[in-house]
């Protein structure tokens, strides 16, 4: 009767251990199209128009040597044949696979050549949705350009264009880029690109750009040469998510339309040379989890609304030249804890009423006295700890399991 009990409590005691304790099954595919039967039990096509398939070979050949392309792959889209850094998936309306994603540089992908330029036939492939190129253009300087395209639809695809890490990647970033209608995420990160941003991509000026934009959620400018004045437009990208612009050499005011991009969760702007006070309208921001504009010239209070902030997790203002009082109660210190850098701003101080038990590197206000860092609870701690304990139970629990089959079982 006891060896039964415990056999109906075992499968319980399993599901007392939470889902999170164990490790994550992850699955992968690299490169091809998976090849599955339809409901009708057919095979899906196998392949490629031969157009879009000899532009796919002029792009490999000036690209990478890894490989005689045309011989090695001679159908590229074929799951038993193609080459990592490649997707393909099948047309709704044609019997034939299409390439959907092309990735450059990083293993396993192609590797790129040293005298690889940017190939701007790539946006003639009428099906491609996403592009990655990573530390592939290193020696022989090029610019990003697009094709005067025969039909706009020819890029509209496009959703994700990623170029990082970039050493010989100059020049501006081009005005065409506007004529991406479907783009969501756009990384143009670390690369030695220089001007402006083109108003194409935020102005309503020239053929309403930014209503062919509205769909980008991600832009990421860090690490370039970039500079002068945004435009207007702006306030225009309403489904923005993220914009990161690190390191560049801006020198303006810390533009207000920022405050305007309601959906924005993260917005990082540090050591590019922005001055003036931080906005107002920054605390309208209620989705904003992470603001980094540490390391500029920044004046003025820190705006109070930014104590309202519920969804705040990362903070960072320092190395700038603000003053007066911190507009954080002690409940808003402790709950960033770490991830609040208030240092290097010789003016900001925090009341002696929020002082107590807590610590941000200012000084308390009309005392000499520094407080310097907070040490927050480690939320990654608690339920790494419940695991170890939880596992631990169930090994002994079921290590008693097994022992009392073993008696039942001898006796």
């Amino acid at each position: 009767m006891c060896c039964s009990s415990w056999s109906l409590f075992l499968p319980l005691l399993l599901l007392v251990v939470p889902i999170s304790c164990f490790p994550p099954c992850v699955s992968s595919s690299i490169g091809s199209y998976h090849v599955n039967k339809n409901k009708n039990n057919q095979a899906p096509p196998n392949n490629m128009d031969p157009s879009e398939a000899e532009t796919l070979f002029n792009i490999m050949d000036s690209m990478s040597s890894d490989h005689t392309w045309r011989i090695s792959f001679p159908n590229p889209c074929n799951s038993a044949s193609s080459w990592p850094g490649i997707e393909c998936k099948p047309g709704q309306n044609d019997k034939l696979l299409h390439v959907s994603r092309l990735d450059f540089g990083s293993p396993p992908n192609p590797s790129c050549k040293t005298t690889a330029t940017f190939p701007s036939q790539v946006f003639t492939l009428p099906y491609l949705q996403s592009l990655f190129f990573f530390h592939c253009f290193t020696q022989t300087k090029t610019n990003i350009s697009l094709p005067l395209l025969s039909h706009p639809s020819n890029a509209s695809s496009l959703q994700q264009l990623s170029l990082r890490s970039n050493p010989a990647l100059v020049g501006p970033i081009p005005s065409q880029i506007s004529s991406l209608h479907s783009l969501q995420i756009l990384t143009l990160s670390q690369n030695r690109l220089a001007g402006r941003i083109p108003v194409q991509i935020f102005s309503l000026k020239l053929f309403d750009s930014i209503e062919k934009l509205n769909s980008l959620v991600f832009m990421a400018l860090s690490s370039n040469r970039l500079g002068g004045k945004f435009p207007q437009g702006l306030a225009k990208l309403q489904s923005l998510q993220y914009f990161i612009m690190d390191d560049n050499p801006m020198f303006i005011p810390l533009p207000e339309e920022f405050g305007k991009l309601m959906k924005l969760q993260e917005l990082r702007v540090a050591n590019s040379g922005y001055s003036g006070t931080i906005p107002t309208s920054f605390s309208h921001l209620t989705n904003l989890s992470t603001l980094s504009l540490q390391n500029n010239r920044l004046t003025g209070e820190i705006p109070e609304g930014f104590g309202s902030l519920s969804h705040i997790y990362h903070l960072n203002l320092s190395r700038n030249m603000l003053a007066g009082i911190v507009p954080f109660n002690s409940i808003f210190l402790k709950r960033l804890g770490r991830n609040l850098d208030l240092s290097a701003n010789p003016g900001l101080c925090l009341s002696p009423s929020e002082a107590y038990g807590v610590k941000i590197g200012v000084n308390v206000c009309g005392t000499n006295r520094t407080v310097s860092t907070i040490q927050p609870f480690n939320k990654s701690e608690a339920p790494s700890g419940l695991c170890k304990s939880l596992f631990l139970l169930c090994f002994i629990l079921c290590t008693s399991v097994l022992a009392l089959h073993h008696i039942s079982f001898s006796a």
